[in-house]
């Protein structure tokens, strides 16, 4: 009879909590559900307002714009970079440290490690082949790998192409490669049969390798290029250059030179090469420079003395833009900045950067002024803009550039609000003084614009997509977009 009553009281008391478990669910769920329909209704409402500021402007069918882009492209091998090392049996470093160049297996492993907690994007050149081709390989092996076209330069074109312009790319390419760019991009530049390849070592939000977890969706890559450090397509695209009468001269992919073992004075006299093609292209002709992943100083030293000075447009993410400054301050290269930063902070960081350009080219022989910058972050876009300059349309062009944020990273060209979210703030500060002023963010006009000093800003956030595709050759695209609507 006590076994009896046991049983009886038992699955009463099953029956119960499952009861209870059920209610709480359900509770917890009405309590839920306004809240996350109020989240919902407010990405819709961004989205439709971000898509509505990108549809006022169209760009020019009847004349499309005419776009000249250098340099280089390469293949792109994507992997998941965790299940990569650990198909080579890489061990998760105890020592992460950064290395200009990477050499050795150890030397990967540290520099993946310093790279991969904070989801800092970085890029460097390997000049261990016999490495390189076991990553390859392993590569091809890999269950989910992917190829794509790659390289600054190349990805730039695509874009400007999809977005309605005829481009004309310097670069060097096997017959695999051309055949996947659009049919408005004209290659400058001979044939090659073994195009360069990059790895590119995608890693998720939360993905962990040994002890170290991934503050945020990013991409490591390793090069081991033959072409593109030597800007051998340039007498080609320079030759073109002049028959083709750009709107919009590109110039990007110079990173591959960063820690490249060139023969003496090569650099040097590559870089005096490309001084002299940027003179030669009219004043009239926008001239913007893409920035990129850089440590090499000395390269960087040159870049500021041969090519941004005659760049009247800059693009750049939040790790470029302080490294830029500090060199220009005559610091050092800065490795590693804060991977989300506050708008205030960067706002700031392109106030210093475009006064410090301003002043240093007054009187200098063939600069031309800056007049337009943007900085591409994970939350937002930013683009500064002289007042009175050529450049037209910087908030459509600002709302163009979020939007195709999350096209490219969510790889579809239609952005589906479950799989995004906005992690910029309510409200900004405009400056980090104190008592500046702040800036809401308001859903039916989310691209906030305002005149300062000679110039106009134009802050959007962006739809950070949560369901990644691919983070590789996302400032690329992006960068690409916001040009689009301001030739």
């Amino acid at each position: 009879m006590a076994n009896g009553r046991n049983t009886s009281s038992s699955s009463s008391l099953v029956r119960y909590g499952t009861v209870v478990s059920v209610l709480v669910v359900l509770l917890a769920l009405w309590y839920r559900s306004p809240v996350q329909n109020s989240l919902d209704q407010r990405l819709d409402t961004v989205l439709t307002s971000l898509l509505r500021a990108e549809s006022k402007v169209d760009v020019d069918s009847f004349r499309r714009p005419k776009v000249a882009i250098g340099f280089g492209g390469c293949v792109d091998i994507i992997v998941d970079g965790v299940k990569l090392l650990n198909e080579i049996g890489l061990k998760p470093s105890k020592t992460p440290f950064h290395h200009d160049c990477i050499e050795s297996r150890e030397q990967l492993s540290q520099s993946f490690a310093y790279f991969f907690p904070p989801g800092a994007a970085s890029e460097r050149f390997l000049s261990n082949d016999t490495l390189f081709n076991e990553l390859v390989e392993a590569s091809r092996g890999l269950h989910g790998n992917r190829w794509a076209l790659g390289g600054n330069a190349a990805v730039m074109a695509n874009r400007l192409a999809s977005e309605g312009c005829d481009v004309l790319l310097g670069g060097r390419f096997s017959s695999e490669v051309t055949e996947v760019l659009s049919d408005h991009v004209t290659v400058a530049g001979k044939p090659v049969e073994d195009p360069d390849i990059h790895l590119i070592l995608e890693y998720p939000t939360g993905a962990k390798w040994g002890e170290y977890v991934s503050r945020r969706a990013n991409r490591y890559i390793v090069h081991s290029d033959d072409h593109n450090p030597l800007l051998d397509s340039l007498e080609d695209f320079e030759e073109q250059l002049q028959s083709f009468r750009p709107d919009l001269l590109v110039i990007g992919g110079l990173q591959m030179m960063d820690n490249f073992p060139f023969e003496k004075d090569v650099r040097e006299a590559r870089l005096e090469r490309l001084n002299k093609l940027m003179l030669s292209v009219d004043e009239t002709t926008g001239i913007h420079f893409e920035m990129a992943s850089f440590v090499d100083k000395e390269l960087m030293q040159a870049l500021l003395s041969r090519v941004v000075p005659h760049a009247s447009s800059l693009g750049m993410n939040e790790q470029e833009l302080p490294n830029l400054l500090s060199l220009l301050k005559g610091g050092s290269v800065t490795v590693l900045s804060d991977p989300n930063p506050r708008v205030a902070t960067v706002l700031d960081q392109m106030r210093e950067l475009y006064r410090l350009l301003s002043t240093e080219r007054r009187g200098q022989a063939g600069g031309r002024r800056l007049t337009r910058l943007h900085v591409h972050t994970l939350a937002f876009q930013a683009i500064i803009v002289t007042t009175g300059s050529p450049w037209k349309n910087t908030m459509s062009a600002t709302a163009k550039a979020s939007l195709t944020a999350n096209r490219h990273v969510c790889g579809s060209p239609d952005i589906n609000p479950s799989k995004a979210k906005l992690i910029m703030d309510d409200s900004f500060s405009i400056s980090r003084q104190e008592g500046s002023q702040r800036m809401p963010l308001l859903e039916t006009k989310p691209v906030t614009c305002w005149e300062e000093a000679d110039y106009e800003v134009c802050v959007a956030p962006v739809l950070v997509c949560t369901d990644v595709y691919q983070t590789a050759g996302g400032g690329d695209n992006v960068s690409a977009a916001g040009l689009v609507l301001q030739i």
